[in-house]
């Protein structure tokens, strides 16, 4: 079943909540601040009626750009930050890297799964990648053929270990970072308790790999290699700068409490000295950030349309009865089961809306009031999130760099759930297992 366009999905999403605010009593809780947060949380019990403010048609247009607006820093983020990996992969270090990898690990079997899967798996924490991962198909698939593995071994060592690493990361600014920004909670809050199941979720992926890679071992094949470039001053250079980016960014936020337009600022300057250490000019330089730009408009455009949604939620009066009535629908539940309904819901979610960022937008706003009402921690929400929507990156066949990618390497959508299946399996359980000891431990 072929399901409709995402953007058609979010316009139709933002109409049925105007139409709900013509149907939906519109209410409101009486709020508080928390003396710990300094934010604004709704009192449980305090939700009462008010008088209604249905949206016209018109209204609900203008929702759009409003939505928009309301996301500006995020998108400015997300352009900024896109743009610079833009200008990181026109120089081709990143594939030159890999290049690199492979000749030098080319003739030593096993070890190599392990240290191309963390390789991968770093991407995917600092900058989650995916789309990157296309043009390096190739390269992987020489190194595969040389050690006498498959298809389904390139798949899982890239786009899985990069999802893993995305959805379990301390650092990831399209996930963790823009989704506790949403919720109001500190940024690079509850990291360590996360870098603790970073560990355990990769330690998973690799042994599933290599154990997946062992059974389908033959004898190496011949095989022609392609004419690489040399990993020169300039490539190595490139990737000191990106991973000097990322120290300073984190001690930024940890340090000095920087928002997204500091943040977005580093990346910009480091998208800069890269294009230039990496001899791309001035105006190459300035071209590979448009290229950066363009790559980063869908998910931008996403993330507006879906905070209109929420947008024409709160101008209808009707935000706080939804919240109210998820609120009282798990109220029911022990507190773990509510927080991995959280986790179900945010799975769901992600099949329809593809984009990890855009989805943060789109439901913490409803969520992370409904962890309040609940006792539950924000950051209970905001792990939800991460581990149902990042993990389904690598189910969902809406995910189109996931596809790509299986289509790079010859590997069947089919073939990569019953191969991967059982994993992925594995891992999502450590996740759920990480969501419900976060409620037990009231991780904050």
């Amino acid at each position: 079943m072929k399901l409709p366009h995402p953007l058609t999905l979010l316009v139709g999403c933002t109409i049925i909540a105007a139409a709900l605010t013509h149907v939906l009593p519109a209410g409101k809780f009486d709020t508080r601040e928390d003396p710990v947060s300094g934010r604004k949380i709704a009192v449980a019990g305090s939700y009462h009626r008010v008088a209604a403010h249905p949206l016209t048609p018109f209204e609900t247009a203008v929702a759009i750009p409003d939505g928009i607006i309301d996301a500006v820093s995020v998108i400015a983020f997300v352009f900024l930050v896109g743009g610079a990996f833009g200008v990181v992969d026109k120089t081709g270090a990143l594939r030159d890297g890999i290049d690199w990898l492979v000749r030098r690990l080319g003739d030593r079997g096993i070890v190599a799964i392990p240290i191309v899967c963390l390789a991968f798996a770093a991407g995917g924490a600092f900058e989650n990648m995916q789309e990157e991962i296309i043009a390096i198909v190739p390269a992987l698939l020489v190194l595969t053929q040389r050690l006498g593995f498959d298809a389904l071994t390139v798949a899982e060592m890239s786009v899985g270990s990069a999802a893993v690493g995305s959805a379990f990361s301390p650092i990831n600014p399209f996930q963790v970072l823009i989704g506790q920004k949403v919720a109001g909670i500190p940024q690079f809050s509850g990291a360590e308790y996360r870098t603790i199941f970073l560990g355990l979720a990769l330690l998973l992926w690799i042994a599933g790999t290599m154990r997946h890679a062992r059974r389908v071992h033959v004898e190496p094949a011949l095989v022609e290699t392609r004419e690489v470039r040399a990993f020169g001053w300039r490539g190595r250079a490139v990737l000191a700068l990106v991973l000097g980016a990322f120290a300073v960014f984190v001690w930024g936020v940890a340090k000095l409490h920087w928002d997204f337009d500091q943040e977005a600022a580093l990346f910009f300057g480091m998208g800069v000295l890269a294009g230039i250490v990496g001899g791309l000019g001035v105006t190459g330089t300035a071209e590979a950030f448009v290229e950066g730009f363009q790559s980063m408009a869908y998910a931008a455009l996403l993330i507006g349309f879906a905070r209109s949604i929420s947008t024409v939620m709160e101008q209808g009066l009707i935000i706080d009865t939804v919240v109210n009535g998820l609120s009282s629908a798990l109220a029911g539940l022990p507190t773990v089961f509510a927080a991995l309904g959280m986790m179900g819901a945010q799975a769901l979610i992600h099949v329809p809306v593809p984009s990890v960022s855009g989805q943060a937008v789109l439901t913490l706003p409803v969520f992370a009031p409904v962890a309040d009402l609940l006792h539950m921690s924000r950051q209970v929400a905001v792990l939800a999130y991460e581990y149902g929507a990042g993990l389904c990156e690598l189910m969902t066949p809406t995910n189109g760099a996931l596809m790509a990618i299986l289509a790079a390497a010859g590997v069947r959508y089919d073939e990569w759930i019953r191969g991967a299946g059982l994993i992925l399996a594995l891992v999502t359980l450590l996740g759920a297992a990480a969501v419900a000891i976060a409620v037990a431990m009231s991780v904050t």
